[in-house]
């Protein structure tokens, strides 16, 4: 049945629509932090559908939220008045910690950074954008041509000039050898440098921490030390919250927090985890910077009353049952569970990460050279073992990325950390 599937699938959708595994899995249904594929394989999820399932599988607040919502209304659009929408957005500006705060309700994550970028130049008046080097925000048109990463970059086409920055990586370039300290200072003056060579630009779009390329992170106050930098010219600053929002580092409930000396982004950026599974994103910022569009806008589908109920009961369920708690002590536990294995593997180069967002980037032994056909080996013997996992990094796509719902429990930490460890033996 599966071959079958994977055969229509391969007639009818394109080949750039990638899909894990030599023999591709169909999941059916799921219950906590497991899914099930259509053979009745059981596995223990580490990956959420790409950090989408945050709180868990098949939540009871969430499905009964849905299922009330939809035998009232699905979907109004936003030409009415709509009091899901408006009571999820009175708790994410209240969340956000941007001051009178205005929230637009978006279908992804995709769709809110485009929304970003159309605020910031609107608002500035210019087209140009700083974005880091090995960064991802999306597929659309104006979303790829900010990202930074080669393989998920399919055209040199944009709408926007786009400048690249240091200091998303902070184990990798050119001031890799550098302290924290030092390392901040010289992507600073770094910025500080190229801003003397162009016109100043709209904002500087940042991930606190790089979801697709490899959960890589610069030390704690970089985007504060670039704040100071921006805020004397008047750039904005949009942090990309879409895979580090609400609370999945554990540390804090947003990434830029954890730089957060200079004062809040001008611009926040969700999705993902905000629905559990149902189609949320949206966009956070300033009431000056939301309303400076000159033309009118509607989102037809943006903050439709099932999504927004999802998301409601998602979110209190995530606060009440404290899962950001959770995510900083069970991640903090599996990352040193996982380190402990890695002393172990010559192809691990590093486990990184915070909170229930790690990554384990694999290399050939004794280089810094990429070991793709590594990480696909471990994929496929990780889910032999009864586990998923997900790929990503900026080179060649040899990271294992590990951010399972934020409900895991300490058993099921180390479950997945045996299933883990075995599989990385097994190169």
């Amino acid at each position: 049945m599966t071959r079958d599937l994977f055969a229509r699938h391969r007639a009818v959708l394109p080949d750039w629509l990638a899909l894990y595994y030599e023999d591709p899995l169909e999941i059916t249904h799921g219950e906590g932090r497991h899914v099930w594929d259509a053979a009745g394989n059981k596995y223990l999820d580490f990956f959420g559908g790409i950090l989408t399932t945050m709180t868990a599988h098949a939540l009871p607040e969430v499905t009964k939220a849905v299922a009330d919502q939809a035998g009232r209304i699905v979907h109004s659009s936003t030409l009415y008045l709509n009091r899901p929408m408006v009571e999820l957005a009175e708790r994410v500006a209240q969340l956000s910690g941007i001051p009178d705060a205005r929230v637009f309700f978006t279908t992804s994550g995709t769709e809110a950074n485009d929304t970003a970028l159309l605020l910031a130049t609107a608002h500035r008046r210019s087209n140009a954008i700083l974005a880091m080097r090995n960064s991802y925000h999306g597929r659309s048109f104006s979303a790829v041509g900010i990202t930074g990463n080669r393989g998920w970059s399919p055209t040199s086409l944009s709408p926007l000039q786009t400048l690249y920055v240091h200091g998303g990586v902070r184990t990798r370039g050119p001031y890799a050898d550098l302290d924290d300290r030092d390392f901040i200072d010289a992507c600073a003056a770094d910025l500080t440098d190229l801003l003397g060579h162009t016109r100043a630009p709209a904002a500087l779009i940042a991930e606190p921490v790089q979801g697709v390329g490899g959960f890589t992170s610069p030390p704690d106050g970089l985007y504060a030390a670039f704040r100071e930098v921006l805020h004397e010219r008047g750039i904005l600053w949009i942090s990309d919250e879409v895979q580090t929002g609400w609370g999945r580092t554990g540390e804090h409930f947003w990434g830029w927090q954890a730089h957060g000396r200079s004062g809040p982004p001008d611009i926040v950026t969700f999705a993902k985890g905000i629905g559990n599974g149902m189609s949320i994103g949206g966009v956070v910022a300033r009431a000056e910077i939301m309303n400076c569009l000159d033309a009118n806008s509607i989102s037809t589908f943006g903050g439709t009353q099932v999504t927004m109920a999802a998301g409601l009961a998602n979110l209190n369920h995530l606060l009440e049952h404290d899962l950001q708690g959770n995510a900083r002590r069970v991640g903090g536990l599996l990352i040193e569970r996982l380190r402990a294995v890695a002393a172990q593997v010559p192809h691990v180069r590093e486990v990184r990460g915070r909170g229930l967002m790690i990554g384990v980037e694999l290399t050939r032994p004794g280089t810094d050279e990429a070991a793709p056909e590594a990480a696909s080996t471990v994929l496929e013997e990780a889910r032999a073992g009864g586990l998923l996992v997900g790929k990503g990094g900026g080179h060649s796509t040899s990271v294992l990325r590990i951010a399972p719902p934020m409900s895991l429990t300490v058993a099921e930490a180390e479950e997945g950390a045996a299933i883990l460890e075995r599989a990385l033996r097994s190169i």
